[in-house]
C-alpha cells in the first residue's frame, strides 16, 4: 500500500510540474507591485531597546550619561536613552538640561476612522500598549500604541464625549458626554454603571488620590463630587457664573481647581465644598487647567483664549510663568510624565509649542522687591506650526513619556516622538512647511525616524557656509547656532563662538 501511495503522490507532483504558477500571469507592474507589497516596512516605536541598554548601563554602575554621549550623527541613535534617564531627581537637577534630547519634535503616524469625526479627548491605556480616542459621534477607537494600527471601534455613548479619565490603580475608567451621563468601564470595556450626573455637558472629569471619589465639571456652571462606589453625588461646588470649562484634582493634596468661561480660576478644598481662592490673570475663557504630575507637584498650568499659558505657584501663591507665544487662543496644555520641567501647548490653529520652564531664570523672577510684580517668560524650547490643521483639542504623553499623541477638530490623532540625532530633514516635513498636498502623511518618513538625505542644490555643498563679519572678517555659521553672537578672535581662527571648539 505505502507503493502505491509513494507512485500516487509522484504522479501528482509530475502534473503539478507542468502547471504554471499562480503569478506567471501577471503583468510586470502587478509582480512590482506585489513584491513592493511585502517589502513595506510598517511604522513602529519600539522603546524596548533603548530601554534595555539603560538598564545595562544602571547594571555597570554608571547612572548619569554624560553631555556630548549623543553627538549629531543618526548612528549614535542607539546612545539615545528613555525618558527616566533625562529625567531630574535628587542626584541630578535637569543637568545641562539634558531634558531637551527627550522632547517629541518629529511625526509618527496619523490615525483616523473611516467615518471621521472630531476627536475631543483621547487617554492611553495604563500599561501604554493602546491608545483610546473618543470621538463627536460617542465612539470608542482603540489604536495599537506600538505599530498604530486599528484595533476596535464601539458605540459608547449616544452624544459627543468630551472628557475620559483613569483611576491612579488603573482598574477603571470614566467618561462623560454632552448629554451629561457618566459612564463606568473595565479595562475590557466592559460598561457596569451609568450616572446621570449633569444637565449640560461634561467637560472634565478626576479621580481623587485614593480613587474613592471622582470630581465631574458641566456646562451647567457647577462642579460635583462624587462616590465612586456607590454612584452618589456628596458635595456641589458652586461660584462660578458660567460654563466650567476644565478641573483637576491634585495627585497627593485635597485641593481641586476649576477654569470656567467666566475667565476665573477657583480653588477648592473637597471636604468644605468652599471656595480657598480666586485667580483674575486671565482675560478670555479658561480652556485646560492641570495640575504638575511629577516633581514637586506644586505647579498649575492653565490655558486661556486669551492666548496665554499661566502657571502658578502653589507655594508662592502667584504666577512665575506667563508664556505668550501662540498666534491665536490656546485649547489645551499638559505636562510631560517623566520631566516635571517640561509642558505642551496647543492652540486653535493647529499649532503645537514644547517649553521646558527651568532652562532659563529671568532677573525678574530673580529679584525678591515688593515694587516689582512682574512674572517671567520661558523661551519655547520647540514649536510646530502647522501640527494639524484644525483646533487640537487633546494633547496626551505616553505614561512612558517618550510618544505624545495630540488630536483635535481636523478629525484625526497623530503620533509624535524624538526625532533622530541630525536628521537633514527634520524641519523639511509637511508639518513644519505646511506643505501638504494629497496623502502627505505617507511620504513624511516611511520607516520611523528614518533619516532621508535632502537633495536639494543648497545642500549639496559643506554645511560650513562662510559669513561675512561686523569688522569684514568672515566666520562660519552652523546651522541651528545661528543666534550665537560673534567675537575677533574667535572670528580670527574662522569659527563662531562655537562652545568648546576654542577656535581650533
Amino acid at each position: 500500500m505505502s507503493a502505491n501511495i509513494n507512485t500516487n503522490n509522484g504522479t501528482r507532483n509530475m502534473n503539478n510540474s507542468h502547471e504554471r504558477p499562480p503569478n506567471y500571469n501577471q503583468n510586470i507592474e502587478q509582480q512590482l507591485a506585489s513584491q513592493e507589497k511585502k517589502t513595506a516596512y510598517r511604522r513602529t516605536v519600539d522603546h524596548g531597546n533603548n530601554m534595555g541598554r539603560w538598564h545595562v548601563i544602571r547594571s555597570l554602575g554608571i547612572d548619569d550619561q554624560p553631555i556630548g554621549k549623543v553627538r549629531p550623527e543618526s548612528s549614535y541613535l542607539m546612545d539615545l536613552l528613555p525618558s527616566p534617564a533625562y529625567a531630574s531627581n535628587s542626584v541630578r537637577h535637569n543637568k545641562n538640561n539634558a531634558v531637551v534630547l527627550d522632547t517629541q519634535t518629529k511625526f509618527v503616524h496619523l490615525s483616523s476612522n473611516k467615518a471621521k469625526h472630531s476627536i475631543n479627548t483621547v487617554k492611553w491605556t495604563p500599561e501604554g500598549r493602546r491608545l483610546l480616542v473618543a470621538s463627536h459621534s460617542g465612539e470608542f477607537t482603540v489604536w495599537n500604541g506600538m505599530t498604530f494600527n486599528f484595533e476596535t471601534i464601539m458605540q459608547a455613548h449616544d452624544s459627543a464625549i468630551l472628557s475620559l479619565k483613569y483611576s491612579h490603580n488603573d482598574d477603571w475608567l470614566l467618561s462623560g458626554d454632552q448629554s451629561g451621563v457618566i459612564k463606568y468601564w473595565q479595562p475590557n470595556f466592559n460598561n457596569v454603571n451609568i450616572l446621570n450626573g449633569h444637565n449640560d455637558a461634561i467637560r472634565d472629569i478626576a479621580f481623587s488620590p485614593n480613587d474613592s471619589k471622582f470630581l465631574t465639571c458641566s456646562d451647567d456652571s457647577t462642579l460635583k463630587i462624587w462616590n465612586f462606589n456607590n454612584g452618589k453625588e456628596e458635595r456641589s461646588l458652586v461660584g462660578h457664573h458660567w460654563d466650567v470649562k476644565a478641573a483637576d484634582w491634585h495627585p497627593d493634596l485635597g485641593l481641586i481647581v476649576s477654569g470656567s468661561k467666566d475667565n476665573l480660576i477657583k480653588l477648592w478644598d473637597p471636604r468644605s465644598s468652599q471656595c480657598i481662592t480666586t485667580l483674575h490673570g486671565f482675560k478670555h475663557t479658561i480652556t485646560k487647567t492641570k495640575f504638575q504630575k511629577t516633581g514637586t507637584k506644586r505647579l498649575l498650568a492653565s490655558v486661556s483664549r486669551d492666548r496665554s499659558c499661566r502657571i502658578f505657584d502653589l507655594r508662592a501663591m502667584r504666577d512665575i510663568f506667563v508664556l505668550r507665544d501662540h498666534e491665536t487662543d490656546l485649547s489645551c496644555v499638559e505636562w510631560h510624565p517623566v520631566h516635571a520641567s517640561m509642558i505642551t501647548t496647543a492652540a486653535y490653529d493647529g499649532s503645537m509649542i514644547h517649553y521646558v520652564l527651568d532652562s532659563h531664570i529671568s532677573e525678574n523672577s530673580i529679584k525678591n522687591d515688593s515694587t516689582n510684580s512682574s512674572t517671567s517668560s520661558a523661551e519655547p524650547t520647540h514649536k510646530i506650526p502647522y501640527a494639524h490643521e484644525k483646533a487640537i483639542h487633546a494633547l496626551e504623553y505616553h505614561p512612558l513619556g517618550h510618544l505624545l499623541c495630540s488630536a483635535g477638530a481636523d478629525r484625526s490623532a497623530r503620533f509624535w516622538s524624538r526625532a533622530r540625532p541630525n536628521d537633514p530633514m527634520a524641519l523639511q516635513d509637511a508639518l513644519y512647511t505646511n506643505d501638504k498636498v494629497g496623502a502627505w502623511y505617507y511620504a513624511v518618513n516611511n520607516n520611523i525616524n528614518a533619516v532621508i538625505e535632502h537633495n536639494t542644490p543648497s545642500n549639496t555643498t559643506s554645511t560650513l557656509t562662510p559669513s561675512a563679519g561686523s569688522d569684514g572678517s568672515s566666520s562660519f555659521v552652523l546651522p541651528g547656532l545661528n543666534n550665537l553672537t560673534n567675537n575677533r578672535e574667535a572670528n580670527q581662527n574662522g569659527f563662531g563662538s562655537i562652545p568648546g571648539l576654542r577656535g581650533h
